[in-house]
């Protein structure tokens, strides 16, 4: 497979802008960075497939990734070659075979919004992930999340931005950041593609809320412990029961909340002091 490694220019990650602020009682012009949003629009064998409302960093893994995610492509040894147009603008994937387009794309929600082809009800009749052995302990969680916030390099120049990361159970071992959060988990699909990274415990850290459609593509990358910073939502509660999957949100330090499957945390329940509401 050819895959061009070239960066897109880095000045497009985010742009200058005056304002000015009000801050207790004093006034203040100043430039600050605000991250950049772009349109990119996808081509898979010259054909265009949609368009990405994102952040113009990590593309080929974004394309890659969203067309792993979609079960158009299930391995490297399907892409020809992917390449990103100069500007920034598109994103070339050449396949080794034909494929057909999605005849209708789901509208998702969310940040700059996302789209799918896939539908949940066919994700839950699907196989779940056998629970392969990752056990975290409480103080792993606050470790972890702490690794995540210390990872989000364009978050600390201009902010706006969602951060997800994927994880050993000990290390950050790959991030990535887009304004959308449903980017950043095919971007991170794209790099696991890309750079052959498949380890044997897969965790999940994200800034962003676990939706339905966060829950399917931590799934299709073989998670089996997904931790937000932020909320799930019914149904991603709901599918991540049905997959295995242990899922944590309002992650901090000292605290979070489990949804689904704390056994992989509390590994007895003598090691863990449970206060129940009366």
């Amino acid at each position: 497979m050819a895959y061009d490694q070239r960066p897109v220019l880095t000045l497009m990650q985010s742009k200058k802008t005056h304002t000015v602020s009000y801050n207790y009682g004093c006034w203040v012009n100043e430039s600050t960075n605000i991250i950049t949003e772009q349109p990119v629009t996808l081509f898979v064998n010259n054909d265009p497939w949609l368009t990405f409302m994102c952040t113009p960093i990590d593309l080929e893994a974004l394309g890659v990734g969203f067309l792993y995610n979609e079960k158009i492509i299930q391995s490297l040894t399907d892409i020809a070659s992917v390449k990103v147009c100069s500007g920034g603008e598109f994103i070339d994937v050449w396949l080794n075979a034909p494929v057909r387009k999605p005849e209708n794309w789901i509208r998702t929600s969310g940040c700059s919004g996302g789209e799918t082809s896939i539908v949940e009800n066919h994700f839950i009749a699907e196989t779940i992930n056998p629970q392969n052995g990752v056990m975290l302990s409480h103080q792993k969680i606050g470790s972890l999340i702490d690794q995540l916030l210390k990872s989000q390099d364009l978050y600390k120049k201009s902010g706006g931005v969602h951060t997800s990361a994927l994880s050993d159970g000990d290390t950050i071992i790959l991030t990535t950041e887009d304004i959308g959060r449903h980017n950043t988990l095919d971007k991170l699909s794209g790099k696991c593609l890309l750079n052959r990274h498949n380890p044997e415990k897969q965790i999940i850290l994200t800034t962003g809320r676990i939706s339905s459609e966060m829950v399917q593509k931590t799934h299709r990358l073989g998670a089996s412990i997904v931790i937000s910073q932020t909320s799930p939502t019914s149904l991603s509660i709901q599918m991540a029961d049905e997959f295995n999957i242990t899922l944590i949100g309002y992650a901090r330090r000292e605290r979070f909340v489990i949804y689904t499957h704390p056994e992989r945390i509390l590994t007895t329940t003598s090691n863990a002091r449970i206060l129940s509401e009366a």
